[in-house]
């Protein structure tokens, strides 16, 4: 580590072959502080952070910008060390960079900013516009918040049913959002086994949402054999991530009874 704190102001002032490897420590220290795990850019070999953490940001702050002129995943990277500096500015200006050198991880991020109105004054068509760029590039981000704006309602059902059939062959969100849309008959046939299957792949890798889909769905015999022990297991699972569907859920198996006032209110639940 010495030695690439020793060589990289060298890459600044030098046009000898040797600055090329200087550059390439730096955009490695970037990819090992700041990578996006989900970010499509990011080496196979390189683990990447869901979090930068603040011990490490000045350092990734330091050595993306170094590597931002050579590599368009150093300047979305730079963008994620300045958000977790929060300085809102210099990572906007840093994702607007790399979307317009074709980052589409950097896109879904400035497609966020104006779908909320953080940083920026909100614009839904915008966001459309950076997430179908994305989407198109092949981002699973971008497939599943462009599925997603506007409440799950796309502007454009058919498409985005099938840019998240693509992007579902490897990413749990994609393949909530399919599974949702085909469970719902949106953008195409209803498909509950389909539906299930995509759930079921998702919950695999921690889903919450399809975690508890699966529950439900395990629970009402929809899309496959009903088993109530493993629809409790399912809940269990994804409440314990903080759903409160599945939270909700449990608690009414614990206390199936409900009374009710003249008026059709709930009152009270009665437990056993």
């Amino acid at each position: 580590m010495a030695m690439v704190f020793g060589i990289a102001p060298l890459a600044l002032g030098s046009a000898v072959p040797a600055p090329a490897r200087a550059q390439s420590a730096d955009l490695v220290l970037c990819d090992r502080l700041a990578a996006d795990p989900a970010d499509p850019d990011k080496p196979a070999d390189v683990k990447g952070a869901a979090e930068i953490a603040p011990s490490d940001v000045a350092t990734a702050i330091k050595f993306c910008r170094t590597a931002a002129g050579g590599a368009r995943r150093a300047l979305y990277q730079l963008g994620r060390a300045y958000a977790a500096n929060r300085q809102a500015g210099e990572a906007i200006a840093a994702w607007r960079k790399a979307a317009d050198k074709g980052s589409s991880s950097a896109m879904v991020e400035l497609g966020v900013l104006y779908a909320t109105g953080a940083g920026v004054a909100k614009d839904d068509a915008q966001a459309r516009k950076l997430f179908e760029r994305s989407a198109e590039a092949g981002n699973p981000r971008g497939v599943s918040n462009l599925a997603a704006l506007s409440g799950g309602a796309p502007s454009d059902p058919v498409r985005a049913r099938a840019l998240l059939a693509k992007a579902a062959e490897t990413n749990a969100e994609a393949q909530y959002q399919l599974g949702m849309m085909m469970a719902e008959g949106i953008g195409g046939a209803k498909d509950d086994a389909a539906a299930r299957t995509l759930f079921d792949k998702a919950a695999v890798q921690g889903h919450a949402a399809a975690l508890e889909r699966m529950g439900a769905f395990a629970q009402s015999g929809r899309g496959g054999p009903a088993d109530k022990d493993q629809a409790k297991a399912y809940y269990e699972k994804a409440a314990a991530l903080g759903n409160d569907d599945a939270k909700a859920a449990l608690k009414r198996a614990e206390c199936p009874y409900v009374l009710k006032d003249k008026r059709g209110n709930v009152v009270s639940n009665l437990c056993f």
